[in-house]
């Protein structure tokens, strides 16, 4: 249980959280920021480097072109403005997973300023939160302390990382909730992978998040004292972590202390922050302008070329989905969780005969499934070619609802595609009308009393006929025809009584 949840209702009522979040991307080029070094996650330590992103005199850095192509369209994507002349600065500090003494980064002059982010509040409407400045920067090495042989305690620098380009998002401080910060987060990374400008992988550290949270009394004009969390790898522990802070924050202030402003780490086992370093003074990086790279200009004309590259994003997406396949905003989320299946459903469903319908057997018959199954949509077994395949035989009336059900239970049960399943059982549909009639007639013949029902202008009875012939058809009878032939034969008879 988080301090949170161990409040009082009326405690916590008397306090307003703020939140603004850092967000560090790592950019997926080819080679880092500032050398030719390859960026790959993993390798044997200290492999991918070269003496400019270790710092060695002499080695000067070269811009890639690459990785302001991706800072541009992830900047155009949440919606902030490309300043045309940016400056890269050197941020001091010394740390051992920094070889230079410095990093390479953004600050007074950043690449792109004043975007935001629509989410969900706690009453499902759209909140703005705004983006104060995205920029630039390079990534540091990697300390390592656990996983190694020795039976002393060491720490290990791998500077494989040292270099690796990255944007860092700089939130306003309009968050107010632990919730409002996860939709934040799972909407940011949704926009970054629908434009490809980086894999979020947060175990492999792709994504990176810092938190800096504070609590006021709410009415009050001035924000509390805050802290700033750290070393949180999920979106699921950033909610936890932010709602324990804030009730230890507001513990604290309860008591009568007050919060000191510092760095925290939240230790996942335990569920709780711990202290890290004292930030009672903000530190002094000593930024000056890199004295080796000139000013970024990304002019208009290179501006718009690389906009080309911007896809349609995740929310127009699903506004245009909703009216166009006259879908739910929930079936929108499902058809449009990545890009790539989003743009393989819209190439099948222009295939097939009824686009709705196979929206309806993703949402309605696979989704459900692939739930009991523990899959996402990428690792169904019925591929959306077989998909396209079910929908098209029902919409012709080849295949009834009922045989569909089975033939997709098959398709999970033995982990095979639609096709395969249904070349193989070959289930025929009963559409020949004496057949059904026999049948019909057959029913009618044994339940006299639901037809004395029918007869006495009960018309909902003739679903039991439906039902009985679909099960002495075992499931083969066309639907459409059986409904018809159903309701003539029982007006038929009250007709002539």
């Amino acid at each position: 249980m988080s301090t949170m949840t161990a409040l009082s209702p009326e405690v916590l009522a008397k306090y307003q959280p703020v939140i603004g979040l850092e967000v560090h991307v790592q950019l997926l080029t080819e080679s880092k920021a500032f050398c030719g070094c390859m960026n790959r996650y993993g390798g044997d330590p200290n492999t991918h480097v070269c003496p400019t992103c270790l710092g060695l005199p002499g080695a000067l850095p070269v811009l890639n072109r690459r990785a302001v192509e991706l800072a541009v369209l992830a900047a155009r994507a949440i919606h902030c403005d490309i300043r045309e002349t940016s400056i890269f600065s050197r941020k001091n500090y010394f740390y051992p997973d920094s070889p230079k003494g410095y990093q390479i980064s953004q600050f007074d002059q950043p690449l792109a300023e004043y975007g935001w982010i629509d989410v969900p509040d706690a009453a499902g409407a759209a909140k703005r939160i705004g983006i104060t400045r995205l920029h630039l920067e390079e990534d540091a090495g990697k300390s390592l302390h656990d996983g190694f042989a020795d039976s002393v305690s060491r720490t290990y620098i791998d500077l494989n990382r040292c270099g690796t380009p990255l944007v860092e998002i700089v939130s306003e401080p309009d968050i107010r909730t632990p919730d409002e910060a996860f939709e934040y987060l799972t909407r940011l990374k949704e926009i970054l992978l629908y434009t490809g400008v980086s894999d979020c992988n947060m175990e492999e550290g792709s994504l990176r998040c810092d938190a800096n949270v504070s609590v006021m009394l709410k009415g009050a004009a001035k924000f509390g004292t805050k802290a700033e969390v750290k070393n949180v790898n999920s979106f699921r522990y950033i909610r936890a972590a932010l709602e324990y802070e804030i009730g230890r924050q507001i513990e604290v202030l309860e008591s009568g202390s007050r919060v000191v402003q510092e760095s925290r780490l939240w230790n996942n086992a335990e569920s709780r922050t711990y202290s890290m370093r004292s930030k009672e003074q903000a530190h002094d990086y000593r930024y000056f302008p890199e004295p080796d790279l000139p000013p970024l200009v990304v002019g208009e004309v290179w501006q718009q070329e690389i906009l080309k590259a911007l896809p349609e994003l995740p929310e127009a997406r699903r506004e245009r989905m909703i009216a166009e396949y006259e879908i739910s905003p929930q079936d929108a989320m499902t058809l449009t969780a990545t890009r790539a299946f989003a743009d393989r459903f819209e190439a099948a469903a222009r295939r097939a005969r009824s686009p709705r319908r196979v929206v309806s057997l993703i949402t309605s018959e696979l989704t459900g499934r692939l739930k009991l199954a523990g899959l996402d949509l990428e690792q169904s077994p019925v591929s959306l070619a077989g998909i396209v395949m079910a929908a098209d035989l029902a919409e012709s009336g080849d295949l009834s609802s009922k045989m569909l059900k089975q033939l997709l239970d098959t398709c999970f049960a033995e982990g095979k595609d639609f096709a395969e399943v249904y070349e193989r059982e070959k289930p025929q549909q009963i559409s020949d009308t004496s057949v059904i009639e026999a049948m019909i007639d057959e029913v009618i013949a044994a339940n006299p009393k639901q037809v004395a029902q029918y007869v006495c202008g009960k018309k909902t009875v003739a679903a039991f006929f439906v039902g009985n012939v679909m099960r002495l058809s075992k499931g083969q009878a066309n639907p459409i025809l059986l409904s018809e032939l159903v309701t003539k034969k029982l007006d038929a008879l009250a007709s002539a009584s």
